[in-house]
């Protein structure tokens, strides 16, 4: 029984250890589009969720697709990177790891 106990234990454990690892905080300092949805200014926090980055702040969620990329060497902090006012993809801060958001391709008609 004791056994069975340490087990859920360690399981409840690493369970919380990969949630809270997948949890990053940014922010937004002025409106940014990514994709066809506007993210307003504001502190978020950003999981990744499968295929899908979720932005949350306050009551307010927003999923976006997205997936992760590895870089070179790891980010010295979080940061947004945009081309004019769209969000190209998040560096993680203190890891090499970046969520790298699709770019929408329109076909010709």
């Amino acid at each position: 029984m004791k056994a069975l106990k340490l087990t859920f234990g360690l399981a409840a454990l690493a369970l919380g250890i990969a949630n809270a690892a997948s949890s990053y905080k940014v922010k937004v300092f002025e409106p940014l589009w990514v994709g066809s949805t506007e993210l307003k200014a504001g502190e978020y926090k950003v999981e990744m969720m499968g295929d899908k980055a979720v932005f949350k702040m306050g009551k307010s969620t927003v999923e976006i697709s997205a997936t992760f990329a590895a870089n070179d060497k790891k980010f010295p902090s979080n940061a947004l990177v945009t081309e004019g006012k769209k969000l190209v993809e998040i560096d993680l801060g203190g890891t090499a790891d970046k969520i790298v958001f699709a770019s929408e391709v329109t076909a010709a008609p």
